[in-house]
Parts: C-alpha cells; sequence; structure tokens
C-alpha cells in the first residue's frame, strides 16, 4: 500500500518488484496529546494502516510495516486467523502493531473506523486503536500470540541478551522500531554503523538491511529513478564491503566472571546454570571434607 507521497519514479520502482501496488489515501488520528507524550507526532499518519481491511480480493493478509525486514521465509503466517500479532516489547499484554494477520472486510474496516471515532487511540497512533478494537487478543486465544521471532525489536537482545542467544537463530521478521531506522543510519569506511553505542547484534542487523538493500533495491531504484540521488538522499549512503549478507549468528555464551554476578547479568544458561551451580557446591564442600 502507497500514498499519494510516493512519487511517479519509485512508484514505477515498486511495480517491477511487487506484482501489485495499490494506492490508498491518508488517514491522521489527529491525536496531538498523547503523541506528544510519545514524543512521535509522525505516528499519527500510521491510522493509514487500517485501510488494508479494505483489500477485500484476498481472503487473508499478513500486515508488515516498513519498518520491518524479513529474513527468512514466513508463509506459515497465513495459517493464522485474524487477528494475530506478537507481543509488544513494552507492553507486553499489549500487541505490537508492526506485523499482525488480517482477514479484509469492508465490515471490520467500517467497524474500525467507527471504533476510532468513538474512543480514539490511546497512543494517537494506530497500535492504541487496534488494541483497544481487538482488546481480547491479551486473554481470549494464544493461537493468536505470535511468537515473538516473527516480530522480534531490532534492540531486544540489548534487554534480554540470554534469550537472543538461545532464540535469535530462529528469528524470522526484524523490526525496527523507534528513531534508529536503518534508511537514516550512515557508516564509516570499515562498514561500521555510525549509531554511537548502540548493541552489536543490533548493528549486525542494520548491516543486513544495507546489504539486501545495496544488493537488491538500490540498483533498481538508480535504474528508474533519474536523478534519484537528488530526489532519495539515502541512494548516496555507501557501505563498506566488511559485513555479510547473513543474519548475525547468536554470540556464544560469555564465560561469567564475579563482575558478572556483581552487575545482575550472570549467564543462567552456561556457569550460572542451577545444575552448574550445585556442581560447583559438591566440588566445594568435598574439598572441604
Amino acid at each position: 500500500m502507497v500514498t499519494q507521497g510516493v512519487g511517479a519514479k519509485m512508484l514505477t520502482a515498486l511495480k517491477k518488484k511487487f506484482d501489485q501496488v495499490v494506492s490508498v489515501e491518508e488517514m491522521d488520528s489527529g491525536d496531538a496529546e498523547n503523541l506528544r507524550l510519545l514524543d512521535r507526532h509522525d505516528l499519527g499518519i500510521t491510522f493509514t494502516k487500517i485501510r488494508c481491511w479494505t483489500l477485500t480480493q484476498y481472503s487473508k493478509c499478513v500486515f508488515l510495516d516498513a519498518d520491518t525486514m524479513l529474513i527468512s521465509n514466513a508463509d506459515e503466517l497465513f495459517d493464522r486467523e485474524e487477528f494475530s500479532a506478537a507481543p509488544d516489547a513494552g507492553w507486553p499484554d499489549c500487541f505490537n502493531s508492526g506485523v499482525f494477520v488480517l482477514k479484509p472486510s469492508l465490515e471490520t474496516y467500517s467497524a474500525i473506523l467507527k471504533h476510532a471515532a468513538d474512543t480514539g487511540s490511546f497512543d494517537g497512533g494506530d497500535q492504541g486503536l487496534l488494541n483497544t478494537y481487538f482488546s481480547d487478543w491479551a486473554t481470549k486465544d494464544i493461537s493468536k500470540h505470535l511468537p515473538f521471532i516473527y516480530n522480534m525489536v531490532a534492540s531486544a537482545s540489548y534487554s534480554y541478551l540470554p534469550a537472543y542467544k538461545k532464540f535469535g537463530q530462529n528469528v524470522k521478521i526484524i523490526h525496527f522500531i523507534g528513531a534508529t531506522k536503518p534508511w537514516l543510519v550512515g557508516f564509516d569506511s570499515r562498514g561500521e554503523p555510525l549509531v554511537g553505542n548502540t548493541e552489536s547484534h543490533t548493528k549486525s542487523h542494520l548491516q543486513l538491511w544495507w546489504q539486501i538493500f545495496s544488493t537488491e533495491v538500490k540498483p533498481l531504484l538508480v535504474e528508474h529513478c533519474e536523478g534519484g540521488q537528488t530526489d532519495y538522499p539515502f541512494l548516496r549512503v555507501e557501505v563498506g564491503s566488511n559485513y555479510s549478507s547473513n543474519p548475525p549468528a547468536p554470540a556464544a555464551p560469555p564465560a561469567d566472571s564475579r563482575g558478572d554476578w556483581e552487575k545482575g547479568s550472570p549467564d543462567f544458561t552456561g556457569t550460572a546454570a542451577f545444575n552448574n551451580i550445585l556442581k560447583k557446591m559438591d566440588e566445594t564442600l568435598s574439598a572441604e571434607k
């Protein structure tokens, strides 16, 4: 789906890759107060995504935000029912609306519009609106809870690194929520993203996005968008060759140190595992005897 903000040159390029490009009218929540609380005044326009319920030429759809990156086939999502989505990393009793399964229906579309008019959105964006409309998602049917691997926040490995080490190799869709969008990131001469102290796995995901863009997307845009580097500044970004196009592999578990314990971050799958602690206690007690 595209709005009138997408120019003719970009539309030509999109139609080369997508079976169907659907133009829809922009929608805005107009909820300045809640958007101010989020410090994200741009989110009001995300109401436009509810237009996906008007795509009645399809029996089922999987919606993906523009700041998601598919790194593995996820066709099995079409086996899920409406409304299926993954928990939000910030408030898990809410779903994140960056990836969800829906059944297009003009009746549902009208009902969501009425709900928007009557109730509004508690966050000023589409996520708050959809969470109140599909308000039983958290409690009614666990089969509609998509695993986090279908909507993994790119920075999640920072907050829960042990889980990333355990399950990261299974991730299928990465979501660049917040301000660190791949197309806004610059790179140094080594191909390292210029994002300050961002966690290393997030950097790897950013590099992967740019690897895909540079090899699969940029040549098409350059071909169809004459003067594109003027119209689209991100086409001028050059990345070094010091990275791979493969998804980042989980890091090996680190060895625990006293500092790790003092900081409250021991590796509970390695030397800090319960069985290893018991083993160490037994060895210590045996030595004392």
